[in-house]
């Protein structure tokens, strides 16, 4: 079987997202995808597999919402001479697959794990022995392709395994509920911790907002 391209990946990603957001469905563009996600921080974005200058310059140019968001599969760099003002650049992020296949998530000394299945998504959270909150995650199972979401670790907690916990969890379920692929976005931060896990880099993305009001750093 061919390998999917970084299009398709980047379509099943998308497909994913909302559900685990909770977001609208998603239109179908020329040039991607557009999604409503109803936040005031991101009221909509719009996500472009193969950017081209003429697209991205079209859609820069007739932005007035603040809170929308470009999701660009390329560098920050290629894009940057694309782009005018009140747009800001956040950290970029790194599209990863994994073959799914059974885990077993060691728990260590000192923390709980539980896990439980609501409207699609799959959810992992990990506590103290006291109940405090240490790690969580999600992940949306859509067909044979399962989205890793919202993966974090409380900063008290860093350190421990507790971000491999979550995600074997999640991948240990994926693959129960028929899923063969993982997918999902990496910050640069987690790029590592994924990467230990067996997960593979396939695409750099640009995440850009928009945000008239905000001022730039004033090396940038």
């Amino acid at each position: 079987m061919d390998e999917p391209t970084v299009n398709e990946l980047v379509r099943e990603w998308v497909g994913g997202w909302v559900v685990s957001r909770c977001a609208a469905d998603p239109v179908d563009e020329p040039w991607g995808w557009s999604v409503d996600v109803g936040q005031p921080k991101q009221v909509a974005r719009h996500v472009l597999p193969e950017p081209a200058e003429a697209d991205v310059r079209k859609l820069v140019a007739a932005t007035t919402a603040p809170g929308t968001w470009l999701k660009l599969f390329a560098d920050d760099d290629a894009v940057r001479p694309w782009i005018g003002p009140g747009w800001h650049f956040d950290v970029p992020g790194y599209l990863m697959t994994v073959p799914l296949a059974p885990q077993r998530p060691a728990v260590p000394a000192g923390y709980t794990l539980t896990s439980w299945r609501r409207g699609g998504v799959v959810k992992a959270l990990v506590r103290t022995a006291d109940g405090h909150y240490a790690a969580r995650g999600q992940l949306a199972v859509t067909g044979t392709t399962a989205v890793a979401d919202q993966i974090e670790t409380d900063p008290g907690h860093r350190r421990r395994g507790l971000g491999s916990v979550v995600m074997r969890a999640l991948q240990d379920a994926a693959h129960e509920g028929g899923a063969a692929t993982g997918i999902l976005v990496a910050t640069p931060d987690g790029r590592a911790l994924y990467s230990a896990l067996g997960w593979s880099v396939r695409a750099t993305m640009a995440s850009l907002y928009y945000a008239p009001r905000e001022r730039r750093p004033a090396d940038a």
